[in-house]
């Protein structure tokens, strides 16, 4: 199979339907194989991506803060079974949780996304983006409680990985940003490369691929006051985010993992065995992957160990995943919410699938699997207020406008509320572009997500 025509392929079509706006890269035994871009680098759609623009990593960062600390433990700075009290005498609260339970996310320390308003408050309040040292004020201010005891549980946090880059920046003596650029970075040959803030201190890029997002059905950049607030404020943190960069870096980063030039072999085995919680038992989702330091860890019976990691950020999506056995990487870098959820969906199960020598599936959009010339005549019944349900994502209201349903759906996991267009897929059942909830209208009642919801 021709996997660079199958990746252009998938990932312009992609693009067409609304499901990528970003750069890829597929190389196998150090060759690259398929690359390219698609899309706009500007919320205005004037300027045309490039295979070296560069993108913000958001959680894919994480891999080099977990490097730096293995940087630090080699160099005696640091052990991993240094408890943060040592550091951080102030969280008490926490104590027991040592620098492996925050690389692996089992520290019970709670993500600060949980309660992003403290962030938003300091900068508005204040006219100002707090610093990562701050990340201890926030933990001591919001009196936020564990998860669970150290080692209990495994529990996604940002905030462990702002205090993995506080610690090396303290028994460094550098700052963190700088840390990375001269122990990793610049030895790695990552020449597009650097941690930096860019709202607070400037763009240090031309090709800069501005995150985008979409809001009242329209492109604006993310740190547009019309987009979303926590991304300025949470803009001075370190460790868990905010290492810019293109496809050819992150391919270099992938050679020199397995040259073990920067980080030895002997220590990237460390980061890529999945935590062993306080039962003895070796961490696994439902999938059965595990989490190591920085890494998601997947073994596959097919291709062996796969280590990946996955980001998001309003307006960015990112995925770099290396195939240790197989001397594979696949990473791609997304600038834009997309337009549709079935098409992204679609791109990423297709690059994966060409990745492992598969065919993969027609790119399919919303309009793709709607019913075409749809029987509308007892729309206006769905129409009304509905019972709110004990669940963060709530189906408020259901309305017509130009001949179309819409809902106003509220978002409180995001603190967010917004109205967008019902396709139908179905007898008196309906989708929508930004996700896959399906609605099913019947007599009085509307039932998504196990939900049936009575109108008022």
């Amino acid at each position: 199979m021709n996997k660079h025509t199958m990746m252009e392929k998938t990932a312009r079509e992609a693009f067409e339907k609304g499901g990528f706006n970003g750069a890829w890269l597929y190389a196998e035994n150090g060759e690259i194989v398929s690359k390219g871009a698609y899309g706009f680098s500007d919320p205005e759609g004037t300027k045309p991506l490039t295979e070296d623009s560069i993108f913000q990593l958001a959680s894919v960062t994480k891999q080099f803060t977990a490097a730096a600390v293995m940087l630090a433990v080699r160099r005696g700075l640091i052990s991993l079974e240094d408890d943060i009290t040592k550091f951080f005498p102030e969280l008490y609260k926490y104590k027991g949780a040592k620098i492996r339970h925050l690389l692996s996310h089992t520290s019970g320390i709670p993500d600060y996304f949980d309660d992003a308003d403290w962030f938003i408050d300091q900068w508005k309040k204040e006219n100002r983006v707090p610093d990562n040292p701050e990340i201890v004020r926030f933990l001591l201010e919001t009196k936020a409680e564990p998860y669970c005891a150290p080692g209990e549980a495994f529990n996604y946090s940002n905030t462990g990985y702002n205090l993995l880059a506080e610690i090396v920046e303290r028994v460094s003596g550098i700052p963190f940003e700088e840390f990375l650029m001269k122990n990793i970075f610049e030895p790695a040959g990552m020449k597009n490369t650097r941690c930096c803030h860019i709202r607070r201190d400037g763009v240090p890029f031309e090709n800069y691929a501005q995150a985008t997002v979409i809001a009242d059905d329209k492109f604006v950049a993310d740190m547009d006051p019309e987009g979303e607030p926590e991304v300025i404020a949470f803009e001075g943190l370190n460790g868990d985010d905010y290492v810019f960069t293109d496809i050819f870096d992150m391919f270099r980063w992938d050679r020199v993992l397995r040259e073990g030039s920067v980080i030895t072999l002997e220590e990237q085995k460390h980061m890529y065995t999945p935590a062993v919680l306080s039962n003895g038992e070796a961490y696994a989702d439902e999938d059965g992957d595990g989490y190591g330091f920085g890494w998601g860890i997947v073994n596959d019976e097919d291709f062996g160990l796969i280590v990946r990691h996955s980001g998001g950020m309003p307006g960015v999506g990112t995925w770099f995943e290396r195939f240790i056995d197989e001397d594979k990487v696949l990473v791609y870098l997304t600038n834009r919410d997309c337009l549709d959820a079935r098409a992204y969906d679609a791109f990423y199960n297709g690059m994966e699938a060409i990745a492992r020598g598969k065919e993969p599936e027609p790119i399919v959009s919303i309009e793709d699997v709607m019913v075409k010339d749809p029987d509308k005549s007892n729309w206006e019944s769905f129409c009304g207020k509905y019972e709110h349900p004990e669940d963060d994502f709530i189906i408020d209201e259901v309305f017509m406008k130009d001949g179309e349903l819409f809902v106003k759906i509220i978002d409180e996991e995001d603190d967010d509320e917004f109205e967008c267009r019902l396709y139908p897929i179905g007898e008196n059942e309906f989708g929508r572009k930004g996700g896959f909830v399906r609605l099913t209208f019947g007599d009085g009642s509307v039932t998504y997500s196990e939900n049936t919801l009575k109108k008022l």
